[in-house]
Parts: structure tokens; sequence; C-alpha cells
């Protein structure tokens, strides 16, 4: 490397997955013994594992190119559906906009959450991502249409802690609870209860990733009433305890 000496190495990508030169394979490997960390953004994943660097660690990239990179290096311990992951000193990330997440992720390892959340104010992102969210949403999923069930929604967005029955969500949608229903399916394609299931086990994933209350102040946030109940829909739905969710979204830490 010279005269330079690096603190971080940022790792881009184009839109399409293209194999590294040889002189950026050998960059990478030569820089990798002397930098502090090195991460990706998106496709740059596949750079990082052409060079070696992602043998043996966990890793992800854009969730469209996931399953590519784990058959190209099986080496790899791919996981799909991340934002994005910190093995040690080698970050990566999902798409392009994940980017932004794994930033301010490495400003909060160096510096602090107020400072991170400063730096998000600054760049007028209201709500940084933990890295072990999921690259999907329960609520881009539904995709509902018309206002009336797109009220209902906002509606149960803001009420999670409380029960949400069908009469309470047909009120604020301005529906019967039979036209509710009949639209809701018509619209979402799911039943108004495993929708709200759905919302409660992305908010309550997101704050057991964000670390910051307990497993059973998280059932009571989010409406599942307790920690057994949310265990349950937990397994039933990802096969993984909230526990073992918490412990997969924290950053693995090598010395």
């Amino acid at each position: 490397m010279g005269e330079h000496s690096y603190d971080t190495l940022l790792v881009g990508a184009t839109g399409e997955i293209a194999l590294p030169t040889p002189r950026t394979v050998a960059f990478l490997r030569e820089a990798a013994a002397s930098v502090r960390r090195i991460a990706s953004i998106c496709l740059g994943a596949f750079t990082l594992a052409e060079a070696g660097l992602l043998d043996g660690r966990r890793a992800t990239t854009h969730w469209a190119a996931a399953q590519e990179l784990q058959q190209r290096f099986p080496r790899v311990r791919v996981e799909m559906d991340r934002i994005f992951i910190a093995d040690g000193p080698v970050w990566t990330s999902a798409g392009m906009a994940a980017g932004i997440d794994l930033a301010l992720g490495l400003i909060e390892r160096d510096m602090g959450q107020d400072i991170a959340r400063a730096v998000a104010r600054t760049m007028v992102v209201y709500h940084r991502r933990a890295g072990g969210q999921s690259q999907h949403s329960a609520m881009l999923e539904l995709d509902a249409k018309s206002d009336r069930v797109q009220m209902a929604l906002a509606y149960a967005r803001q009420n999670l802690h409380e029960p949400l029955s069908l009469d309470k969500l047909a009120e604020a949608a301005r529906l019967s609870p039979r036209q509710f229903t009949r639209v809701f399916r018509a619209e979402t394609g799911q039943s108004p209860a495993k929708a709200i299931e759905n919302l409660r086990l992305e908010a309550a994933r997101l704050m057991l990733e964000q670390g910051r209350l307990s497993a059973e102040e998280i059932a009571r946030a989010t409406g599942f009433g307790d920690r057994e109940r949310m265990r349950r829909s937990f397994l039933r739905t990802f096969g993984q305890t909230p526990q073992n969710i918490r412990n997969a979204s924290q950053p693995l830490v090598t010395i």
C-alpha cells in the first residue's frame, strides 16, 4: 500500500454484478492486513468475496443477488434478509439505501448514538434501521390501494399497543365489519387479523434489534400482551425466538 494508510475502506458497486480486476483483488487483500475495517454497499459484497475477505463470515447484499452470492462463494455465510451486517472488521449492506444505514452504524460504533442521531437529522433521515432489520416491509407487502384500507392500516400502526378488533379497524375505515373484511382481503390478499399480526411482528422485531427494551416491554408495546404470546408468533413466522433474533442483530466482534 506504499505511503497510503486507511482507517475504513468502503467498496461500492455498479448496478450489475461484475468481477473485480486482479489488481483490485490484490489491493483489497493487501489493505485488509492494515485497515481497521472494510465495508461494502450492495453488490460490493461480491468484490469482497472475490478477494476472500468474506470467507467464514456473515454477510449480506441486495436480496435479489443474495442467492447468487451464496452460490458463487459457498464459504460465505450469506444472510439474505438483512439491512447490514458487521462481522468483526468486515461490514456489508443490502441495496444502495441500506448504505446510509451502514454508514450511520459505523458512526454509532465510533461516536455513539447521540452523534449518529445528529448526523441522521442532518441528512434528513428520520429513522436509522437496525442492521438485522428485514429488507422487506409488512406495510409495502400489503399494498393497500383504497383510502379506506389505508386509513385502517394507519390507525393500526399508531395503536399497535391496543387490542385491534375487527370492529375498530372497520370503524377507522368507515365501513361495516363485513364490507371491511371483504375489501381488505381483496386489496391485500390477507385477512385483517393476519395483517395486524405481521405489523406487530415487524414493530417488535425492530425494537428487539434496537436492544433498548426488554422482551416483556416490547410484547406490551406492540400489542402481543405478553412475552410468551410474542414468542409463539415469532416461532410460527420466523422459525426463531425473539431472543435469537436479538442476538443475531448484534454485530459480531473479533479480537
